[in-house]
């Protein structure tokens, strides 16, 4: 079959073709338009005049048996099938003319035939959907509005032949809004009529979520985190708040609002005139000490008054670390010891203290490097330590696995490094069996063999 026709409409223009079947992705008669558009006559019957044949859907044994007669007696003829066709003709549609047309015609029943048509371009698509009058209800509650959900979800599901029946459910709305990285996408769900509506009804739990998930993610556009500032639900104002990239102007207008002032304390990402506007109240410098992106004026500016939660803060350097240690203040040190960027020469400091509750944070600390844990295993009081910190050695975690202690046990039940092996040994034992279960690492490894429990 050739396809000579497929890469350019226009060399059908005033000839005749003959469709055997149905249509599968339009309706006949925006089918019909389209040929219409593109000057293509549309033959019910064989003639000289047929230039092109399509094989369509549902075609009758009658039509099968006329086509395959065709094909071998008119070896000049050209054969397509209807979604090269459909696809060809989807490609060259005038958006600015459909709009126009669609607008002034009001035609719901043809914009719900185009955004069920997977053959139109998302770009297309986006434009078209914000056309469609949800009617006052949510996303599932009438037939229309299910039918333009379940193609919304299917046109842009990451891996949507794995979950077939995501598409039927307000939860598929809500993975996909968090896991696309298409801006125009989410920006799109955030403006339909049914999360407007439900904009500040914390009841509506699953349109709740889909606002939530567009809130948490990073892709999200700033126009929608602006909107969700100015007319969301507390919670979800909160969560921006904490974004990384919740810049000065997103700030200023939190900070409009004292509710969220505790969330976002908690940014790393203050600019100067927000730390110094949150600083009036002792909790909010605790947190800000604690989370805040540190240079040299705000690390003065923590040292004095916030000293405890300043040590515990990711974004310390070394010379940092090493000032905090030379204030030997206990609590500051203990602080430090549990410090996952801690650095190598402050831990050594932090062991000669012979402080054993220090000794044991940093036993648990991630940070430690891996030579000093094995040193430390040959102590048996920084065995429960060493059980709970996820860069243990698999040989000392499968040594700690011999221990009778049903401490040191649960810890390795919980440990993401725990080899598998003896996670599944732990799940057999009901003290453990339920922190086997919650363990990452186990997680995914169930999910990677394909097999599962019952809970």
């Amino acid at each position: 079959m050739s396809i000579i026709y497929l890469m350019n409409l226009e060399k059908l223009k005033n000839k005749t073709i003959l469709l055997f079947g149905k249509t599968r992705s339009f309706s006949w008669d925006e089918f019909n338009s389209q040929l219409k558009f593109h000057k293509i006559k549309l033959a019910d019957k064989f003639s000289d005049s047929v230039e092109l044949i399509v094989d369509a859907k549902m075609m009758t044994p009658y039509e099968q048996n006329e086509s395959e007669s065709l094909y071998e007696s008119k070896k000049d003829l050209e054969f397509i099938s209807i979604d090269a066709l459909e696809r060809e003709l989807a490609k060259h549609i005038d958006a600015d003319t459909l709009m126009m047309s669609l607008k002034l015609s009001g035609d719901k029943t043809r914009l719900k035939d185009f955004l069920t048509n997977p053959m139109i371009s998302d770009e297309l698509y986006l434009k078209l959907i914000k056309m469609y009058n949800w009617g006052g209800e949510n996303f599932f509650d009438n037939d229309d509005n299910r039918d333009i959900s379940a193609a919304l979800i299917v046109r842009f599901y990451k891996n949507i032949e794995r979950n077939h029946n995501v598409e039927y459910a307000a939860l598929g709305i809500m993975h996909l809004a968090s896991q696309s990285s298409n801006s125009l996408v989410l920006e799109t769900i955030a403006n339909l009529e049914p999360l407007h509506l439900s904009m500040s009804d914390e009841t509506n739990r699953s349109n709740y979520k889909i606002i939530s998930s567009l809130a948490k993610n990073s892709s999200t556009p700033k126009s929608v985190l602006k909107m969700f500032i100015k007319k969301g639900p507390l919670e979800i104002k909160e969560i921006i708040a904490m974004r990384e990239d919740c810049d000065g102007e997103m700030q200023n207008a939190l900070l409009e609002i004292s509710e969220v002032h505790k969330a976002l304390s908690h940014n790393k990402n203050l600019t100067k005139e927000t730390i110094k506007t949150l600083m009036q109240e002792s909790e909010l410098a605790r947190n800000m000490a604690r989370y805040v992106k540190l240079d040299a004026e705000l690390f003065e500016t923590f040292l004095d008054a916030n000293l405890v939660e300043l040590a515990q803060n990711s974004s310390l350097t070394k010379e940092m670390q090493k000032r905090i240690l030379g204030l030997k203040n206990r609590d500051a040190n203990l602080a430090l010891s549990v410090n996952e960027q801690i650095d190598r020469d402050v831990v050594d400091s932090l062991l000669g203290q012979s402080s054993q509750e220090i000794s044991d944070a940093l036993y648990q600390n991630r940070a430690t490097p891996k030579e000093i844990l094995k040193v430390a295993f040959e102590d048996e009081k920084n065995h429960q330590g060493l059980a709970k910190n996820s860069n243990t050695p698999s040989e000392i975690l499968e040594l700690l696995a011999k221990s009778g202690d049903a401490e040191i046990l649960l810890s390795l039940a919980k440990n993401s490094n725990t080899p598998v092996d003896i996670l599944y040994q732990l799940q057999l034992d009901s003290r453990y069996e339920r922190a086997v279960k919650e363990n990452q690492n186990f997680g995914r490894h169930i999910m990677s063999e394909n097999i599962g429990w019952q809970v």
